[in-house]
């Protein structure tokens, strides 16, 4: 069965780095698109990354273009965060999540949470001197 956990949060000052990483079972790493979301206390939670399934194509959210990177190793079945000079604003539980679906391009990227289905338990990020 499909399973995602998430892993690598921690404290950390600003500017800081931090990689976080997803353990995907159950299928193959490359059959599902997959995100990386956040949310911060109060707020809703927001899309922060997301791969594409076969091409591997992977997209940012403003907020986090030139700092963070998205990459997944296929044999590890892991999927990676690379999260550098990071903010305050940064601070959030941060999900990893697969889109099930069988029709799919492998190009295709999504960003909104209602179209991810399996989710991780999130692990914590925060930022802060």
């Amino acid at each position: 069965q499909l399973q995602v956990v998430e892993s690598g949060g921690g404290l950390v000052q600003p500017g800081g780095s931090l990689r976080l990483s997803c353990s995907v079972s159950g299928v193959a790493l490359d059959h599902y698109p997959i995100g990386w979301f956040r949310q911060a206390p109060g707020k809703e939670r927001e899309g922060v990354s997301c791969i594409s399934s076969s091409a591997g194509i992977s997209r940012y959210v403003d907020s986090v273009k030139g700092r963070f990177t998205m990459s997944r190793d296929n044999a590890k079945k892991m999927v990676y965060l690379q999260m550098n000079n990071l903010k305050p604003e940064d601070t959030a539980v941060y999900y990893c999540a697969v889109h099930r679906c069988l029709y799919c391009s492998g190009y295709a990227c999504y960003h909104e949470k209602d179209e991810y289905d399996v989710w991780g338990q999130g692990t914590q990020v925060t930022v802060s001197s």
